[in-house]
């Protein structure tokens, strides 16, 4: 179960980093927003800079997720934006739904190995 938890950790870590990496390096290229509202909703995110904490974070939550350390922290720093990632794609664009559930699936598989860290949060 350790291997699981370092590789799911690993994989998790490195698409946030990738990703988040992208945003603000552009390695690669979007193509045009569509006339949708997943387009409307991304072109707010872009225009506001909004996209930039999302990044940010994406980042910041993806590293403590490969170093190994501070992981809980990663994983609070990254939960709502899962749920983001998630919400889109339920809600705009579904195409991008199955690699959202992966994600999800990871993060949730963390979240419960991790989860003597968390405890604090569910006691009466």
């Amino acid at each position: 179960m350790k291997i699981a938890t370092v590789i799911a950790r690993v994989l998790l870590g490195l698409i946030f980093v990738f990703f988040g990496s992208n945003i603000f390096l552009h390695f690669i290229p979007m193509p045009p927003l569509p006339a949708t509202l997943a387009g409307d909703f991304s072109k707010a995110l872009m225009q506001s800079h909004y996209i930039y904490v999302v990044g940010l974070l994406q980042v910041i939550g993806g590293l403590l997720l490969l170093i190994g350390r501070y992981v809980p922290l990663g994983l609070t720093l990254l939960g709502p934006v899962i749920v983001n990632i998630l919400l889109f794609h339920i809600l705009l664009q579904p195409s991008g739904l199955p690699m959202a559930i992966i994600v999800a699936v990871l993060a949730l598989f963390l979240l419960w190995r991790y989860r003597t860290n968390f405890a604090g949060l569910v006691k009466p």
